[in-house]
């Protein structure tokens, strides 16, 4: 029985889960949020139980894990006896550079590369080496996986993932396109073969994952040829709170008019815009849609700019791919808003694009097709589960050795 330890370390939070591969059933899971600040806790799960919150001092990733270890294995909360029944490790890191085209078992060498490519992603590959190396450090001996958000993107082809800069820029600086969730992408991908009942290789699917942090990605016969997130999470749709793809010369307007540093140009568009600057009320969907309902005018605006940046993705994708067979919709908003899916298809219909409304209003959290028995192209509503996906990328690395 092989238990797979998926590990998503944070700049101060670090995911867990455990997974029983022969079933791919989770055994338990937790959060350990707050490190290195004060009050932090451990939020951690048993499947079949309710959770429970653990009050702990946690200075760093190691004393995280130490805790994470500790309910995994202790008497009253864990699910296995030892450290020793973890069969391997799997690690969620954001950036892999045009270096890694799939997952890869960690060595000296990996870990070089992956501290390369913090260039690219400064703020999420230092948090994910220091959860990998307080791994190494607890649990020596066991093998561990890296499985990349951009590896699935390494597929666009390159007049997709250029930029039309100076090509020095890309040659010295490897100023290009990356895309990101593809770990989402590819695990929604492949279910959606599953509902359809075809080869993953004779689809063309749009794979919308809409969440916080929101991307789209055209898949063909299984591969990412384009993605609407670029060199950084910034680019593409209006988020929660980043701005997605603006006019470049806005940067420079901002330094010129307002006096911003560069420090301040970032936080501004990752952290300041999104629906949140454009409704004035949350980032969270939840919050707009409740202030849309009241009839506050700017939050309605919002979810209409949201729902028409997914369009016309999908409009441009549909053309990128010469057709499509499926739509996907993933992740919190994809999965659990049926305003959002609804809105966003409205006028497709020209596409083959025919949902179902009844079916669009009770798929939450499920997998389901949403679309009308006589539509040509399938619309799919499929939770993600980018766990799963890591401890199979995992399991297919360090099984086979």
């Amino acid at each position: 029985m092989k238990k797979i330890l998926v590990i998503n370390s944070g700049s101060s939070s670090l995911k867990f889960q455990l997974i029983d591969m022969a079933t791919e059933t989770m055994l338990a899971k937790g959060l350990c949020d707050r490190i290195g600040i004060n009050d932090s806790f451990l939020k951690y799960t048993v499947q079949g139980r309710d959770s429970i919150i653990i009050n702990k001092v946690m200075p760093d990733h190691r004393t995280a894990l130490k805790e994470a270890i500790f309910a995994l294995t202790c008497k009253e909360t864990g699910v296995i006896s030892d450290v020793s029944e973890i069969f391997a490790v799997g690690h969620r890191v954001v950036h892999g550079g045009e270096r890694f085209h799939d997952s890869v078992i960690i060595d000296e060498e990996v870990m070089e590369t992956i501290k390369e490519c913090i260039k690219l992603a400064p703020l999420h590959n230092p948090p994910n080496i220091t959860g990998i190396k307080a791994c190494q450090d607890i649990m020596p001996g066991i093998p561990m996986v890296a499985v990349f958000d951009t590896a699935f993107h390494q597929s666009m082809p390159r007049y997709a993932y250029l930029y039309a800069l100076p090509y020095e820029l890309y040659t010295g600086y490897g100023i290009r396109k990356y895309g990101f969730h593809g770990t989402s992408h590819k695990y929604v991908a492949r279910r959606a073969a599953a509902m359809l009942n075809r080869p993953l290789e004779e689809l063309r699917l749009i794979s919308c994952h809409l969440g916080n942090g929101a991307s789209i990605c055209a898949i063909k016969n299984g591969k990412s040829v384009d993605t609407s997130m670029g060199f950084t999470p910034l680019d593409g749709l209006a988020m929660g709170t980043r701005s997605g793809t603006i006019d470049p010369a806005v940067v420079i307007f901002l330094m010129e008019r307002k006096k911003m540093t560069t420090d301040e140009v970032y936080e501004y568009l990752n952290k300041k815009s999104g629906v949140l600057s454009i409704s004035g009320v949350s980032s969270d969907f939840r919050d707009i849609q409740a202030a849309a309902s009241e009839g506050n005018e700017r939050a309605r605006l919002a979810i209409d700019v949201f729902c028409y940046r997914v369009k016309k993705y999908i409009g441009e994708y549909s053309a990128v791919l010469g057709g499509i067979d499926g739509i996907i919709f993933t992740a919190g908003i994809g999965e659990n808003n049926d305003l959002v899916r609804e809105k966003t298809l409205e006028g497709l219909e020209y596409l083959g694009i025919k949902i179902d409304k009844e079916k669009n209003s009770i798929a939450r959290g499920r997998e389901l097709d949403i679309s009308v028995g006589d539509a040509k192209e399938k619309v799919l509503v499929i939770p993600t589960n980018e766990e799963l996906e890591i401890a199979r990328e995992t399991l297919k690395l360090v099984g086979a050795k």
